[in-house]
């Protein structure tokens, strides 16, 4: 069995709604949506699925920028902006339910925004 090759686009952010409203239209369903720290950059990846067909998108984000939700795309992406927001603190504007905050409760205030090593420096230059 051959594998399928799964396809991974990177994208301006002015775009991000109109490349995932065209996945909706298509037929695809949300998979996940994942934030990573890159640099000093959020890195959002957005994944879905259609029939076994596995595409991504990926997004910069700089700091201090708000992203235009997809939850009136995909209701649910409410939860993982939500949780991104919880955890790295980016702002997510027009969210269809928006926890402020209060989705996880954490000993630290966006916890993953700025990862140490031992409290040393960010993990990436390890």
């Amino acid at each position: 069995m051959a594998i399928e090759e799964q396809v991974l686009r990177e994208i301006a952010l002015a775009d991000l709604h109109k490349e995932v409203q065209v996945y909706h239209n298509r037929g695809f369903r949300l998979v996940q949506v994942s934030c990573s720290m890159v640099e000093d950059s959020f890195e959002l990846s957005y994944s879905f699925d259609k029939d076994f067909h596995f595409e991504s998108l990926r997004v910069m984000v700089p700091p201090e920028t708000t992203v235009k939700s997809i939850s009136g795309i995909y209701w649910a992406a409410f939860i993982y902006e939500n949780e991104i927001h919880d955890f790295f603190g980016l702002t997510f504007e027009g969210m269809s339910l928006d926890y402020n905050g209060t989705l996880f409760k954490t000993a630290k205030k966006f916890p993953f925004a700025n990862v140490t090593f031992r409290g040393e420096e960010p993990c990436q230059r390890k």
